[in-house]
């Protein structure tokens, strides 16, 4: 997206009476309810002394350290930095913009969640796409980087998972 594309949008959600408050809260209220129903599954797992659990912890654990890692040495701008203006979400972090480790997060939870649970897991998958959206619409990472922490989640749930399938109903 351009500079002007960014600061068409945000004028405009700034523009409605609550607009930069419903887009701030949403995007909180996503990333709690998908950690939360991931958490969820995990003492779910360990309560009834599941196996399982161990792999629906270390796979997005070892996902999110390696992610982390590639973001450090890539170090992208973010669109504020970039094209200089203020996002909607406020955020005084430099560079480690791609890919978004916010839309990898919640799509490696939505994959864990939907190999026990695949109704409440596809839900989050959308709740992900939702938060994508939120993130570049709040000027605090490009398209590509969402699309990239999105691929790298769900990537990452099927190097992980993908032998599991059918098996955690």
């Amino acid at each position: 997206m351009t500079k002007e594309q960014y600061i068409l949008i945000m004028d405009y959600i700034r523009s409605l009476k609550y607009g930069t408050r419903i887009v701030y809260i949403t995007g909180k209220v996503l990333t709690y309810l998908a950690a939360s129903a991931y958490i969820f599954v995990i003492v779910q797992l360990i309560f009834l002394r599941d196996i399982r659990a161990i792999r629906i912890i270390a796979v997005p654990a070892a996902g999110f350290i390696i992610l982390t890692v590639f973001r450090a040495k890539y170090n992208a701008k973010r669109p504020y930095e970039k094209y200089g203006f203020k996002p909607l979400i406020p955020k005084d972090t430099c560079g480690k913009s791609f890919p978004s480790r916010h839309v990898f997060s919640i799509f490696m939870c939505a994959g864990a969640v939907s190999f026990v649970y695949p109704v409440p897991g596809t839900a989050i998958y959308i709740m992900g796409f939702l938060l994508a959206i939120i993130r570049v619409i709040s000027g605090v990472h490009f398209p590509k980087d969402v699309i990239a922490g999105a691929v790298a989640g769900i990537l990452c749930t099927i190097a992980g998972f993908s032998d599991l399938l059918g098996k955690l109903s």
